[in-house]
């Protein structure tokens, strides 16, 4: 009898055929965005707790079926750079792991006939509490890469981290993008081009500006280096363009530690240049230090992301949402803290918030997403996130995001 991992593979090859195509190849008509066929998984609705129609079962229904589906479908080599943790990924582990520890604790009898997910993040509204964080190299699983992530975050209405690794421009990806924009960069060695990147970034309408603060250097990758993985010779890093080559390698050569380009002399002082020309809000990502958190404020940072780099720099650091409250307790309310790393449902994200995180960010899925389906793909994920997260505030008697505290997690 075949089982359920069969069943998705063989139901989701035409899906997954059309998805990879490049460019121009196979499709009738100049628009040549991915779409889920008919016989394809139905959309999630995006405003209501009822998604329609129950899903066959050889559909994806939760983010764990897009990442089966991607492992098989995905080039090898891109999925094992995509799914890898740093050195044995023991924190890869922990960060699935400690959301399944936490146990919710519902109320009954509370009126949840109408749930309020909105939050307000650096005078910017958002819908509901869950952002794409930057991740790099979208063409890598999808022939529009970044761009077909942008209009599937539009479409479902969440807000992109779009990243300095991205292999299409970030002024490409502002124009497809139809919702809110954010963008990620590293403090590079080359000042000049870090100012320069940046103030592309707010040119082209990017609402706030992410900074990568825990990687003096790159993790212990070692699935990459099994996979063998490099940039295949027609993508690039089309945001460096006139400070690396084509194909130029990130890491460093053998038998050292130091990259090109990223900076290992990088002190607090970093921030206070960047706060003299930046001209939207500056979020610093990587916290996981309650001390850092502290000196994150007084540096007049705007918010934090607490992120321990979905596990790929430093092993056997904790997971994120055991993290998490020491960081917020430390910051007691005096700028927004988000986190990432390990969200699967909609439950980790109530729990996330519970635990005072004021939004969470997603990276694989939204990837295996968009490699199995393009930005319908991306659009589903989204969705059926957001729509386990109504749910889970539902059924724990939690209206509104401002009712959504500690007081959720059973002790």
């Amino acid at each position: 009898m075949p089982t359920r991992r069969d069943v998705l593979r063989s139901s989701s090859s035409a899906l997954v055929a059309a998805a990879l195509l490049p460019p121009g190849r196979g499709v009738s008509s100049p628009d040549h965005r991915e779409r889920a066929p008919a016989s394809g998984p139905a959309r999630v609705a995006s405003d209501d707790i009822d998604a329609g129609p129950i899903a066959a079962e050889s559909e994806p229904v939760s983010l764990s079926d897009y990442e089966t589906l991607a492992r098989d479908r995905a080039p090898k080599m891109a999925f094992e750079y995509i799914s890898g943790g740093a050195a044995d990924e023991i924190t890869l582990k922990w960060n699935r792991e400690s959301y399944d520890k936490i146990r919710l604790r519902p109320r009954i009898f509370v009126d949840v006939s109408k749930l309020d997910t909105r939050v307000k993040l650096f005078d910017q509204e958002l819908p509901f509490p869950i952002l794409l964080a930057p991740t790099a190299y979208h063409r890598l699983v999808h022939p529009e890469g970044e761009l077909a992530t942008a209009r599937g975050a539009g479409a479902a209405g969440a807000t992109m981290v779009a990243g300095m690794l991205a292999t299409t421009p970030i002024e490409e990806i502002a124009k497809a993008a139809t919702g809110t924009l954010w963008f990620q960069t590293y403090i590079l060695k080359d000042r000049g081009f870090t100012r320069d990147l940046i103030q592309r970034a707010e040119g082209v309408g990017c609402k706030a500006l992410c900074i990568t603060s825990d990687s003096p250097v790159v993790g212990v990758r070692n699935r990459d280096a099994r996979a063998n993985f490099s940039l295949p010779p027609n993508l690039e890093r089309a945001n460096l363009r006139g400070l690396m080559r084509t194909g130029g390698n990130l890491r460093s050569p053998e038998g050292d530690i130091y990259t090109p380009i990223l900076d290992a002399s990088l002190t607090w002082k970093e921030i206070d240049w960047l706060r003299s020309f930046a001209r939207i809000p500056v979020i610093l990502k990587g916290v996981l230090n309650p001390d850092d958190a502290e000196l994150a404020v007084k540096s007049g940072a705007s918010g934090i992301i607490v992120s321990n780099h979905g596990a790929r720099n430093l092993d056997t650091v904790p997971p994120t949402i055991e993290i998490l409250p020491d960081v917020v307790e430390r910051v007691a309310g005096r700028i927004p803290v988000l986190c990432d790393s390990g969200i699967r449902r909609g439950t980790d994200v109530l729990k996330a918030l519970a635990l005072g995180a004021n939004a969470v960010l997603i990276g694989r899925p939204y990837l295996y997403g968009l490699s199995v389906g393009g930005d319908s793909g991306v659009t589903r994920v989204i969705n059926i996130l957001k729509n386990e997260f109504k749910v889970a505030m539902a059924l724990s008697g939690r209206p509104t995001i401002a009712s959504v505290d500690r007081s959720v997690i059973w002790k």
